[in-house]
């Protein structure tokens, strides 16, 4: 069992082959893609196609780049929108310092929507940080001491030190293929020695394709070059991985496992 835990299935490069990346992905051992949504407007085609196929399912949310656009999306409306059957987590949200796309108060205000609709229900928070480590750890903490919510740091690139803040907080963290990059060192020692029941893999397609398809559109089948990579790594059987992040998977996101 081998699962994409953050993919855009929507975003051009993949629309338009939809239905060939999705058998490659199946193809490549592939059993489930969560297909993540990034504003408003992208909520009904992400959860049409999770409704179309029985091994994708939706998120609802607003990246933190479009934080200025989407000043209405509150907690009350992502609530309502996650109460569809496909849809099974909130996000992807957060906060990006680095391209600074949105007014960065907007940004952490949005944030702070979301972790609020995920507490209400229950449903895993995707988190985006860039440049935004200590805001980020800062207001994931802060909310954690006003009721518990579960969810993980989505691509993780951050530091040490914010890892185990967040798993500190009990929070995932998923692996994307910017490990296979040979410039990731400093992510690849982290990556070591995460602990295996916080561990998911994604590919974050169609960004960042892994080493040997670096320069390609990256898609859901790829997972899987990250997975074997990120096993050698840890010392680990390919399919020891596999089944480990996709267990951790449908702890984490319980309404797909329901």
């Amino acid at each position: 069992m081998l699962i994409d835990s953050h993919c855009h299935l929507n975003y051009a490069g993949l629309i338009e082959q939809q239905a060939a990346v999705l058998e490659r992905a199946r193809a490549a051992g592939v059993t489930a893609m969560l297909n993540i949504s990034t504003r408003e407007r992208e909520w009904d085609a992400v959860i049409a196609t999770a409704e179309r196929e029985p091994d994708v399912w939706a998120t609802v949310g607003i990246h933190p780049h479009e934080a200025d656009d989407h000043p209405e999306i509150d907690t009350a409306r992502l609530v309502e929108a996650a109460a569809h059957l496909r849809v099974v987590g909130i996000g992807e949200t957060g906060l990006d310092y680095h391209y600074d796309h949105s007014d960065r108060e907007r940004q952490r205000v949005s944030f702070r929507s979301h972790v609020v609709a995920a507490r209400e229900t229950g449903l895993p928070l995707i988190v985006h940080t860039r440049d935004a480590e200590h805001d980020t750890a800062e207001i994931l903490a802060d909310e954690m001491g006003k009721g518990a919510y579960s969810g993980v740091i989505h691509c993780f690139t951050a530091s040490a030190d914010f890892a185990a803040k967040a798993l500190d907080l009990g929070l995932f963290i998923s692996i994307s293929g910017i490990v296979t990059f040979k410039s990731a060192r400093d992510l690849q020692a982290t990556a070591a020695t995460l602990p295996a029941d916080r561990l998911l893999i994604e590919t974050d397609s169609p960004f960042l394709a892994p080493v040997p398809h670096r320069g390609k559109s990256c898609e859901p089948a790829f997972v899987a070059e990250t997975a074997r990579f990120l096993a050698a790594l840890r010392g680990e059987s390919y399919e020891e991985l596999a089944a480990t992040t996709a267990r951790n998977f449908l702890r984490l996101f319980g309404k797909v496992a329901a």
